[in-house]
């Protein structure tokens, strides 16, 4: 076990709710799980409960990138946690989402614990950098409604 771990977040002016359930709906997922420039995700599904499993497939250029998971905690609008899984993540790699109502909307803290190298951290640093990112305006749109 290593303990090479992520912590990004970043405030959105949208509620909770809204916010917390862009990570359930596989339409909004496909608008903001993009972690590069230029990458898209034309497959997502979820199964939204305890157990439950989504996936994500990420396109840059030609290439498909498959990305899995399990929930492990839904309280709904106050914390969200799933296993992650990647070719880039070690197998029981584990993300959690803390949603914080805060002045003006929500501050949303995202956890990643588990890489197999430093490198592969960093990357995913940057990757989940770009989808907070990128959920913005889905969020703030109403567009995850």
């Amino acid at each position: 076990m290593n303990d090479l771990s992520v912590v990004v977040s970043r405030v959105f002016n949208a509620p909770a709710e809204r916010v917390f359930e862009a990570w359930l709906n596989p339409e909004t997922l496909a608008k903001f799980m993009t972690p590069g420039p230029g990458m898209t995700v034309p497959k997502a599904t979820t199964d939204p409960t305890v157990g439950g499993r989504f996936e994500i497939i990420m396109q840059a250029g030609d290439q498909h990138i498959p990305h899995a998971g399990t929930y492990k905690e839904i309280s709904r609008h106050s914390r969200l946690a799933f296993t992650w899984e990647s070719p880039f993540s070690e197998p029981d790699s584990l993300v959690t989402l803390d949603f914080e109502k805060v002045e003006g909307g929500t501050q949303l803290t995202l956890t990643h614990v588990k890489f197999p190298s430093l490198e592969s951290r960093d990357n995913h640093e940057g990757g989940w950098t770009r989808i907070l990112q990128c959920l913005g305006p889905v969020a703030e749109s109403g567009q995850a409604a």
